[in-house]
């Protein structure tokens, strides 16, 4: 299959890889160079908590958190 790069350098994965992989906007890849023409992408994986702030802040369901009140946490 063949990718292109665009104007400002960037490499146009073919939809049918992205689909097949999961690959969304905005995903890291490192690139690395196995040969004069030859290179590998790999994907950078994401921390496993990214993403979870803009999850609990788009919850449809609002005031349901209550703040716990606690002058410390040393006796956890």
């Amino acid at each position: 299959m063949v990718i292109s790069f665009s104007s400002r350098g960037q490499i146009v994965l073919p939809a049918e890889f992205r689909h097949q992989d999961g690959i969304l906007a905005g995903q890291k890849f490192e690139i690395e160079r196995l040969d004069r023409g030859d290179y590998r992408l790999i994907q950078i994986a994401a921390p496993a908590n990214e993403g979870l702030v803009e999850w609990l802040l788009a919850c449809p369901v609002k005031g349901w958190f209550s703040p716990v009140e606690s002058e410390s946490t040393d006796s956890l």
